[in-house]
């Protein structure tokens, strides 16, 4: 089982001089949406990028950054400056300012942090070698992030196992209450029937019918079964390697739906509590299925 949780690092070096490094962190997302955070010069690595990252993850929010730094100094090497594109966005500037009234004082370092100004190297990202390197840093950020997944994932599972031992006990509680509710249902009616002293034989038909009747809509045996059924779903999906976030949280809402409709058939003084109890338990294991891919 795996998180939706998880945090990865990747580098590789290109060309001795160049150095490319990959962030990865990732949160719960139903679908999976990938969002990715890159120097302009790697646009045309993109639909790769992505690809890579879409083969490690099958739900959930990723965020990819990446930096390509040149030179070995501290200050991140050189930087190459656009100086035509510079010059086109100063011009435009005075000619916006001086049409406006303004001063000539066009602020040349904010037009610099225009995209595609200043690129970070001179080396070609096309090249099948920076390629290669693009995808070892990409794929060891993949591979830290969703290992980190995998660890968050074995506490999810373990959670989670609990929480089934709660329900599963619960369930065993309710279940011999609600065999006692036709009987109770019998009695309460028969005990109105004394109390109103209508004259009424034991084996009138119309009370018998009466009686079958109002026994069979406080009988919850196909709602137990059906709960039954789900829990061996669920001991399933929590065994299971493959991505099943989707399917524990379908589970989630069935298991809803029959403890629901369990509690309005068998409202009583011994049912009640112990429903409310498996809806309390019910919905923490919902919130913790947001988080499993």
């Amino acid at each position: 089982m795996f998180s939706m949780t998880g945090f990865g690092r990747g580098e590789a070096v290109f060309d001795t001089d160049c150095r490319i490094t990959a962030e990865v962190s990732s949160v719960n997302r139903k679908q999976l949406e990938i969002r990715m955070i890159a120097p302009p010069e790697l646009a045309s690595q993109e639909a790769l990028i992505r690809k890579i990252v879409a083969a490690h993850f099958n739900r959930g929010a990723v965020q990819l950054r990446l930096t390509v730094r040149h030179g070995t100094g501290s200050d991140g090497g050189s930087a190459v400056i656009d100086e035509a594109m510079l010059d086109e966005l100063i011009d435009g500037a005075l000619d916006a300012r001086r049409r406006a009234g303004m001063s000539d004082d066009v602020a040349v370092e904010t037009l610099m942090t225009l995209p595609g100004v200043i690129s970070s190297g001179e080396n070609d990202v096309d090249t099948p070698e920076f390629v290669e390197a693009l995808e070892g840093a990409v794929t060891a950020a993949c591979t830290a992030c969703r290992e980190m997944r995998k660890v968050e994932g074995a506490a999810l599972q373990k959670d989670l196992r609990h929480r089934e031992e709660l329900l599963r006990e619960l369930l065993t509680r309710l279940e011999p209450e609600c065999a006692k509710l036709p009987e109770i249902a019998k009695k309460r009616l028969l005990g109105k029937l004394a109390d109103a002293a209508l004259p009424v034989k034991p084996d009138d038909e119309t009370l018998i019918r009466e009686l079958l009747f109002y026994a069979d809509k406080s009988d919850v045996s196909e709602e137990i079964t059906r709960l039954k059924s789900h829990f061996v779903q669920l001991d399933g999906f929590l065994s299971d390697d493959r991505p099943t976030g989707r399917s524990l949280d379908f589970l989630a809402q069935e298991f809803f739906r029959e403890i629901t409709t369990l509690g309005n058939k068998a409202a009583s003084p011994g049912v009640s509590p112990l429903v409310v109890a498996f809806k309390s338990e019910l919905e923490k294991m919902r919130e913790q299925i947001q988080n499993v891919e």
